[in-house]
């Protein structure tokens, strides 16, 4: 299976002694609503697979959060350093036990905001900046 990561963008990043490489970062958001009942429990029942998907060596986050709003909301902010270490997330055994297990503590398909960015790191909001 073949995944899309949005519209692809490259970016001329100064490397290693000034050399200039291209470097598009796949950047994916994703909202999870896990049923109440499992809510409290989804941080162990993720842990596996959050963090052997840390561990990969394209990963450059895969950081979650829990919805001030709504309590049985997670979001989850990942980013892969190219298109090839996103593809190779979605082939990796424990995304494909992920896909497996985990549904069934959700009420409904994630939903997901994915795009290559022309960034690797966070930057600083400038409109908050802390002297």
């Amino acid at each position: 299976m073949t995944r899309r990561y949005g519209r692809q963008r490259c970016a001329q990043r100064q490397g290693v002694e000034g050399q200039t490489y291209h470097r598009p970062v796949i950047f994916i958001t994703a909202k999870f609503r896990v049923r109440p009942e499992h809510a409290a429990q989804w941080p162990d029942l993720s842990r596996e697979f959050t963090n052997a998907t840390r561990a990969e060596p394209g990963n450059l986050w895969f950081d979650w959060s829990r919805s001030l709003d709504d309590p049985t909301e997670y979001v989850l902010v990942e980013a892969f350093r190219d298109e090839a270490a996103g593809e190779a997330h979605v082939r990796s055994a424990h995304f494909k036990q992920a896909v497996a297990t985990l549904p069934r503590y959700l009420v409904e398909t994630p939903r997901i905001v994915s795009q290559a960015v022309d960034q690797d790191d966070w930057s600083e909001l400038a409109e908050m900046r802390v002297e």
